[in-house]
C-alpha cells in the first residue's frame, strides 16, 4: 500500500485534486492524516488496473460531452422553431380576428344603410300621401306596401309618371322631354315624389302643366 498526498495522487491518477477528494468521500480511495496532512492510500495493483481503463473512460467522457452538446444545440434550434411557429400562429389568429371584425362592421353598415333607406322611403310616402290616405291608422306594414306597390296602395289620383304617360297620347320624343323635365325638377319640386328611380305625381292635388304641357 503506497501513501501519497492529494496533489501527488491527482498526478498519479491523471485527475484533479477535487476528483481525489470526491473519491475519498465516496470511499473508493482510503486516506489517513499524518502530521496534519491528508495522505491517500493507494493499492498499486488496483491503480494499475484502473489506469488501463482510464483512456477508455476519458474517450467515453469526451463522446458523452459531444453528444450532450449536440443535443443542447438541437434543443436550442427546436425551441427557436417552436417560438417562431407560435409567433406566426398568433399573427395569423390576430389577422383572422381583424378580418372577421371588418366583415362584421361592413355587414352592420350595409344593414344600417338599408334601414335608413327604408325609413326615408316610408317617411317620404307618409309625408306626401298621408293627407290623401283613407281614414285609418297607417301602420308600418301599410307604408311598406305603399313602397312596393304605390299605384295600388295609394288613392287613384296618385300615379307613377310612367303609367300616367302611358295613358296619354304622347309621342316618344315628347315623353323623353317630359321625363327630362321631371328629372331636373324632382329634387326641389314638392309636387314630385321620387322613390328609387320612379317618379310619382298627385294629379288631384297639383297641376303639372308646366312640366307636361
Amino acid at each position: 500500500m503506497k501513501k501519497m498526498n492529494v496533489n501527488d495522487a491527482a498526478v498519479y491518477f491523471g485527475v484533479s485534486k477535487e476528483a481525489i477528494h470526491n473519491r475519498i468521500r465516496r470511499g473508493s480511495l482510503q486516506s489517513v492524516i499524518e502530521n496534519g496532512v491528508k495522505m491517500v492510500l493507494i493499492d498499486e495493483n488496483k491503480a494499475r488496473s484502473a489506469s488501463k481503463n482510464t483512456p477508455q473512460a476519458k474517450r467515453t467522457s469526451v463522446v458523452n460531452d459531444k453528444y450532450y452538446k449536440l443535443l443542447e444545440e438541437q434543443n436550442t434550434r427546436l425551441q427557436f422553431r417552436v417560438d417562431t411557429l407560435e409567433s406566426e400562429t398568433r399573427t395569423l389568429r390576430d389577422q383572422k380576428e381583424q378580418m372577421l371584425i371588418q366583415e362584421r362592421e361592413k355587414i352592420e353598415q350595409i344593414y344600417k344603410e338599408k334601414d335608413e333607406q327604408l325609413k326615408n322611403i316610408l317617411a317620404t310616402i307618409s309625408a306626401k300621401f298621408m293627407l290623401n290616405a283613407p281614414q285609418e291608422e297607417m301602420t308600418d306594414e301599410n307604408m311598406l306596401e305603399a313602397e312596393i306597390e304605390p299605384e295600388t296602395a295609394l288613392i287613384s289620383d296618385v300615379i307613377s309618371l310612367k303609367k300616367y304617360l302611358e295613358n296619354c297620347d304622347f309621342s316618344e320624343k315628347k315623353i323623353k322631354k317630359i321625363r327630362a323635365k321631371f328629372k331636373k325638377h324632382a329634387k326641389n319640386d314638392e309636387r314630385i315624389t321620387k322613390i328609387g328611380k320612379k317618379y310619382y305625381i298627385d294629379t288631384a292635388k297639383y297641376s303639372y302643366e308646366d312640366l307636361i304641357g
